[in-house]
């Protein structure tokens, strides 16, 4: 027992059916210390925050905050013991507003009026931008992060738990909440931090604790390591070099002209006359802020909204603008969303009947599935991808979220698409994951499938990407050759600027 430590776990184990998730793990994290817990995905890591935060109980071992042995009984009792926690996947109601889902994680001293007034102030702050009265249904990943973010500070938490926290902000997004994470710390509030960026863990943390198949395996001062070390020690190997070779790309396949679309709804975003041609064997990327015109240009392109003309979108050529996503799966085009659970895949569904939603093949004009087909299916992609859970007959929601990315992923994959198109496609997954996701894209390309890949990490897109694009606003900018990119330049475009000179438009950035 050591009397001046915030957090101590001594022998946590959790046994779930199919999986040993943490294997008498132990943890010390001291008052103001930014403490990474690193590893890749399935290694235990979500599942020891949970049992620190109360939503999952451990078998065996002993918890202490502030020296003192608690039971930590459900995250109410968490609270109020001063830990907060922003999950990976976020537990958000999507018919509330974002004050409203705030208040419910509050006690009730405070009305509504003055959450969302203290919501401002915080959002503000800290650089964080949360509009309180719009529904959370409205909202793209990053804006509902930004909201989880949020509720947790206004608690005024002791231990911060962050998973996953920068998977889906900018850079600037990124730079911002890292002085917001040390002025945290400087207060005395100690942070757990969940990540699988190995610069952020290297440039934000006091101290790493690397997690391997639920067990520690070792604690490291990161400030001392490189990206290769910690990658050595999270997965025993430094990741894959891509191989990404030039290529001259091939006929047309994808065609956006002159696409113009008012928004749904009261918070969305108009999208006005976006223009872009995808070619066979290349990739073309989109880079953008969260909530600038993603989501509604993904749901036009894979169908999920269909009332564009039919000429504005065509698809080798034949208009698609009015198709069902059905439809144009038949004509080749397959699609990852940014959202795993419930659009993506069915959690309480197992991943053999997940892949029904987008791979139909084994299923009878009758409407019979040849069970054992699919099961088959479901067990090539588990193997291809290794994927690591409980099989093809494992949950979708019983899934880490990187092991759930790359099941996914790779559904689309396999269907072996003329056009894949992708939003966040490495979102969460761990180093070795995310160059494994990106090979096989970059295989894909140079199959000869057109790719269009939508990412908020721009070093994703520099890395994958033949041209580049930016949305903002709910415009596209001009398409630029990656070998003529910089990340000063689409930083800049990120704001809408691409009609000036690069540095007039960096100053007016920069004063904005």
């Amino acid at each position: 027992m050591n009397p001046g430590l915030r957090l101590e776990l001594t022998g946590i184990s959790k046994q779930y059916p199919l999986v040993r998730a943490n294997d008498r793990v132990g943890l010390r994290v001291k008052p103001g210390e930014i403490h990474a817990v690193l590893g890749e995905n399935g290694a235990g890591k979500s599942t020891m925050m949970k049992i620190i935060y109360g939503a999952v109980q451990p078998d065996e071992g002993e918890i202490r905050f502030n020296g003192e042995p608690v039971r930590i009984g459900s995250p109410a009792q968490a609270r109020k013991l001063g830990i907060s926690m922003v999950y990976q996947h976020f537990s958000l109601f999507d018919t509330l507003t974002a004050a409203e889902n705030v208040w419910l994680g509050l006690d009730k001293s405070l009305t509504l009026p003055q959450v969302s007034a203290r919501i401002v102030e915080v959002a503000q702050t800290y650089g964080l931008d949360v509009d309180p009265e719009r529904p959370v249904h409205t909202l793209s990943v990053g804006e509902r992060q930004r909201v989880e973010i949020v509720r947790a500070l206004l608690t005024q938490p002791q231990l911060l738990i962050l998973d996953e926290p920068t998977s889906v902000l900018t850079p600037q997004a990124v730079d911002k909440l890292f002085v917001t994470l040390r002025k945290l710390a400087e207060g005395g509030c100690s942070i757990l931090y969940i990540s699988h960026k190995l610069d952020e863990i290297r440039a934000l943390c006091h101290h790493c604790t690397v997690l391997r198949g639920g067990r520690v395996t070792g604690e490291v001062d990161p400030t001392k390591e490189s990206n290769a070390s910690l990658s050595r020690l999270m997965i025993g190997a430094e990741p894959p070099q891509l191989q990404h070779r030039p290529q001259t790309a091939g006929d047309v396949v994808l065609q956006v002209q002159g696409l113009n679309l008012p928004r749904q709804d009261a918070f969305g975003m108009d999208l006005h006359d976006i223009r872009l041609e995808v070619h066979a064997g290349e990739i073309v990327g989109i880079a953008g802020v969260s909530g600038n015109g993603q989501q509604e240009l993904m749901a036009a392109l894979s169908g999920e909204d269909a009332r564009a003309a039919p000429s504005a979108i065509t698809l080798f050529g034949q208009p698609i603008g009015n198709h069902s996503p059905r439809r144009r799966r038949k004509g080749g085009l397959h699609f990852v969303p940014e959202e795993r659970l419930g659009r993506g895949a069915v959690p309480t569904l197992s991943l053999a009947q997940n892949t029904l939603l987008t791979r139909t093949q084994h299923v009878s004009r009758s409407g019979w599935v040849h069970l054992r087909r699919v099961e088959r299916m479901a067990q090539e992609i588990i193997e291809r991808f290794n994927v690591r859970g409980g099989g093809a007959g494992s949950s979708a929601r019983s899934l880490s979220g990187g092991n759930l990315q790359k099941f996914i992923v790779g559904r689309e994959i396999s269907a072996e698409p003329r056009l894949l198109i992708v939003s966040q496609p490495t979102w969460g997954v761990d180093v070795g994951a995310a160059a494994q996701i990106r090979g096989e894209l970059l295989k894909l390309r140079d199959a000869g499938c057109a790719l269009l890949v939508v990412s908020e990490e721009l070093d994703e897109l520099f890395e994958i990407s033949d041209r580049l694009l930016v949305i903002a606003k709910g415009r596209l900018s001009p398409s630029v050759p990656v070998a003529q990119a910089s990340i000063e330049r689409i930083g800049v475009w990120m704001s809408g600027l691409w009609d000036r000179p690069v540095a007039s438009a960096a100053a007016a950035s920069a004063e904005a």
